[in-house]
């Protein structure tokens, strides 16, 4: 009988690796050898199975190969094809249909409807079902789950625990006297890891849900933060804007300075000699156009200050921007404190100061870009018509100095 387990433990073999579908994580050929271990471990310790005798035993070994064999063939109804793979290897092998018989009870005897009737019927449900009392159980449990997903059942984390408690606790029981003794208590252990496991995942879940509804309590209450968003953002960019303009407008001041520095250095000490009288108006255009450039410059960055203080008035009519310096730099502190109180108590005219405040600065930014733009336009054509001032400058030097250096080879000639 030993030589028929190992032909039909290599027959096992070879079916699942090469007919098995790769989504079967869980029902796998190491799961029908742990089954098989089960049955050898359950059948060598109970008192009560000295009376079964080898033949029934080796049947319920080959029942235990079998069982699950039937996954190569057919998803639904495993069983059912496990059985008609078994009977076929069994009568090939010259088995009566006594014993075929039997051995196709035992594994119909695995699914989970099922209530064991003999002996044999119950090792074989509890070594099918004893990896719920190993320590690996939450491994193999996820890995039927993914398993099953891979199936077409998705099935989510929490609910996964849900369904195995459920399980666990009111389907599943041991039948023999051995699991019952020793496998019950691993057992009910990795159902009380099970519970606590999921009394974290409520909590963590609620402690979600209630972070969650604080956050759309806090937009209920406040519900400007959007409107706070905004002007923040805009004034932001108002100011990166400035900074922009106001950069550009330094780096045509540094230019143009740097041009008239060169002009009154190199070109103008010399426009006193008769042979340079030429070179005067481009030198002339160089510098008017360099000057207006710096003039732009300066009046794109230059500061607009108001006059320091305002009225009574002007603030009960809501005119008057408290945000900015130049409003309030040459009133008195009180004075000052005592008007921006009277604004936060009045929330719409928070709103009306931030939207006056990001007006000017509109307007002071069009200006700047305004002149910025000019300032470019200047330079550009004071540049190029510097550039075509002395190409026809020096042009109309060399003409003169070529016609009488013709005249005055003729004469001698």
């Amino acid at each position: 009988m030993n030589s028929l387990l190992d032909d039909i433990e290599d027959y096992v073999f070879e079916t699942m690796k090469t007919q098995l579908p790769q989504a079967m994580l869980y029902h796998s050929y190491r799961h029908t050898v742990e089954v098989v271990l089960f049955c050898r471990e359950l059948l060598s310790v109970d008192e009560q199975l000295d009376q079964i005798s080898d033949h029934d035993q080796t049947l319920l070994l080959i029942a235990a190969w079998f069982h699950d064999l039937g996954f190569t063939k057919s998803i639904v109804d495993h069983e059912a094809r496990s059985i008609d793979l078994a009977t076929q290897f069994l009568k090939d092998r010259n088995f009566n249909q006594q014993d075929i018989d039997q051995v196709a009870h035992l594994i119909n005897a695995t699914k989970l409807e099922v209530e064991p009737k003999t002996i044999l019927e119950e090792i074989i449900k509890d070594a099918d079902t004893a990896h719920v009392a190993t320590k690996k159980f939450k491994k193999k449990s996820e890995l039927l789950r993914k398993e099953l997903g891979l199936l077409g059942e998705k099935i989510s984390k929490s609910k996964w625990i849900e369904t195995t408690i459920d399980f666990l606790a009111n389907q599943h029981r041991f039948y023999t006297k051995h699991a019952i003794e020793n496998w019950k208590k691993s057992k009910n252990r990795n159902l009380v890891k099970l519970i606590n496991l999921q009394e974290k995942n409520i909590a963590k879940q609620q402690k979600e849900e209630e972070k969650a509804h604080l956050k759309e309590k806090a937009k209920e209450l406040n519900p400007e933060r959007g409107i706070q968003t905004m002007y923040r953002v805009t004034l932001r960019n108002h100011l990166k804007l400035s900074d922009i303009a106001d950069t550009k407008a330094n780096i045509l001041l540094s230019v143009n300075a740097i041009i008239i520095s060169l002009a009154l250095a190199n070109l103008i000490p010399k426009l006193d000699s008769p042979s340079n009288y030429h070179l005067w108006w481009p030198t002339l255009i160089l510098v008017l156009f360099s000057v207006a450039s710096i003039i732009l410059s300066i009046r794109s960055t230059q500061p607009k200050v108001s006059g320091g203080e305002f009225s009574n008035k002007e603030l009960s009519n809501k005119n008057v921007n408290l945000l900015f310096f130049g409003n309030f730099f040459r009133m008195s502190y009180d004075d000052y404190q005592e008007n921006i109180d009277r604004i936060i108590e009045d929330k719409d005219y928070i709103y009306k100061q931030l939207t006056k405040d990001l007006y000017y600065l509109g307007l002071v930014l069009q200006k700047k870009y305004q002149l910025l733009k000019t300032t470019y336009v200047v330079f550009t054509i004071g540049l190029i018509t510097s550039v075509i001032a002395f190409i026809i400058a020096f042009i109309n030097m060399e003409i003169p100095e070529k016609i009488i250096e013709a005249t005055t080879t003729a004469v001698i000639q």
